[in-house]
């Protein structure tokens, strides 16, 4: 669990530090002056939404690559015809375009959708899947990830995550500046130390970002249950949750489509600051409490 905590912050903080370095750079080295609030913000806005925009439109052919999943185009067998018609039946009951579906080799119980926009979206699930769940178990797992795209969460979590880093590159220079100024005593500063300060502010404002993220990230996966109960039916969805628990906690997803799996990570106190996904037994426990008229699909 550590370890994936490690890694996802990391990441974002290794996006944080190279924006901080191209931004030095442009004002280094080619003079561009980000002395003005304005213009600190717009340079801050082009870069946080510039990552989040692009991983975004290439999401889609990053979990192929990655997973070395095989599409389904024509259906081989039957299993393969049953996964293709359930999810074209899914997303025309959710007002979507047919995603592209696929099936990876993974040993564990999981499933994950992902993709640009509503209409142009991919959902997949695991060999460990097709293996360990029966029919209506399957059915609700793949409900949950139409709802995911009818939910048009992919879309959602990046202009999220642009709006934090925008946040994390604006503030980070904004209260850096003030704190070199209080360190050289209002002299005109800007050196080394300046560029120490935010280098340091990035990986704390990154952090808090990052904590905000997941708490969105956890939110959703409530209502994509709310949506695969509405879908697929409560009991289905209650029953593939449980069945989720035999191996929930492991996870060979790559980091850049992990927190659209079904499946997630375990722990409590500060560890669950940082996970995508709820406890199973609080997503279980809402699909039981929730009356059967509140699950939607659509925003």
């Amino acid at each position: 669990m550590f370890k994936r905590i490690a890694l996802f912050l990391a990441t974002n903080l290794a996006v944080m530090v190279l924006l901080g370095v191209v931004l030095s750079v442009l004002q280094g080295v080619f003079g561009v002056t980000l002395g003005n609030n304005g213009t600190l913000l717009l340079f801050a806005a082009m870069f946080g939404f510039g990552g989040s925009l692009i991983s975004l439109a290439v999401s889609k052919w990053m979990a192929k690559r990655a997973t070395g999943m095989q599409l389904i185009t024509q259906p081989r067998n039957e299993a393969e015809t049953w996964l293709y018609n359930t999810v074209r039946r899914q997303a025309e009951a959710a007002g979507i375009k047919i995603p592209e579906v696929g099936i990876y080799d993974a040993p564990e119980i999981n499933a994950f959708a992902t993709g640009p926009s509503r209409n142009n979206s991919l959902v997949a699930v695991s060999t460990g899947l097709l293996r360990a769940m029966n029919r209506d178990e399957a059915e609700a797992v793949l409900a949950h990830e139409v709802s995911h795209v009818a939910n048009g969460d992919m879309v959602t979590m990046a202009l999220i995550q642009g709006v934090l880093n925008t946040f994390v590159i604006f503030m980070a220079r904004i209260v850096g500046r003030i704190i070199d100024s209080w360190l050289t005593g209002n002299r005109e500063g800007g050196g080394i130390a300046y560029y120490a300060i935010v280098f340091v502010l990035d990986m704390v404002f990154g952090v808090l970002a990052s904590i905000i993220a997941m708490w969105f990230s956890r939110w959703r996966e409530f209502r994509a249950d709310a949506g695969g109960a509405n879908l697929a039916g409560r009991e289905k969805m209650i029953a593939a949750l449980q069945k989720l628990a035999s191996t929930y906690g492991q996870s060979t997803l790559p980091s850049q489509v992990r927190a659209f799996g079904i499946s997630g990570s375990v722990g409590g106190g500060f560890k669950r600051l940082f996970m995508s996904h709820p406890p199973l037994a609080e997503r279980i426990q809402a699909l039981r409490d929730a009356p059967a008229s509140s699950a939607t699909v659509r925003t």
